[in-house]
């Protein structure tokens, strides 16, 4: 059986995830992959309930460690009851954010110092790290337009204000510099074609690896 490998799809709010990340799971099957789609919060039936009350435009007078603590719960589970049972069985998982995000969202834009989170998720992951993040990296006001458009209204984290969502930007793209093994940051201000195939390039790269590392085990 081959081994299962994780993809994680951030970066800034209406950079265009959701397209990117079924072009990728298509695409993937079309080559004989099992994928499993997944989401944080979320992705458990424990995940989803977090993910509501995280959400939820109605609570803006949640605490930040509070905030910190739900994503935390809700990642645990996540690891637990879905990535690794379906890594072992040599699936494909691609989430639409994962770890990066607590890192940006809760360290860089709101503040809440590096040990706090990084002991927090820690706990949360158990050792587990994903194998690669796509960063679509979009300008905040051009992403927010974006999100305007689609006329859902604005859930919690989308309705901060533009400077929290610039220094959640910034987070992600001081990840990347630091680990570039494990990121890859993507032009979202392209066309959706153009992204997506630059996205499809970090792909073929992955299942690559994986596949070596497959014939060297």
């Amino acid at each position: 059986m081959n081994k299962g490998f994780m993809l994680v799809c951030d970066g800034s709010n209406g950079a265009g995830k959701t397209t990117v990340i079924q072009g990728i799971a298509d695409y993937l099957e079309q080559q004989g992959f099992d994928v499993v789609l997944t989401r944080e919060p979320g992705g458990t039936p424990i995940g989803e309930k977090i993910r509501t009350v995280i959400l939820d435009p109605s609570t803006p007078e949640m605490g930040s460690v509070t905030e910190l603590m739900l994503f935390g719960a809700a990642r645990a589970q996540h690891v637990e009851e879905k990535i690794l049972p379906a890594l072992a069985a040599g699936k494909v998982v691609i989430s639409d954010r994962f770890d990066a995000a607590t890192f940006s969202f809760q360290h860089y834009a709101r503040g809440i110092d590096l040990k706090t989170i990084t002991t927090i998720n820690e706990l949360a992951l158990g050792g587990f790290k994903p194998d690669m993040n796509i960063i679509l990296d979009l300008d905040p006001e051009l992403g927010l337009t974006r999100v305007n458009q689609r006329g859902e209204g604005l859930d919690r984290m989308e309705d901060e204000k533009m400077e929290f969502l610039h220094r959640a930007r910034q987070g992600y793209l001081v990840q990347a510099q630091a680990e570039p093994a494990r990121f890859s940051v993507i032009d979202a201000s392209q066309d959706k074609q153009t992204v997506l195939n630059a996205c499809l390039k970090v792909v073929d790269s992955l299942v690559a690896a994986s596949r070596q590392q497959d014939n060297n085990s």
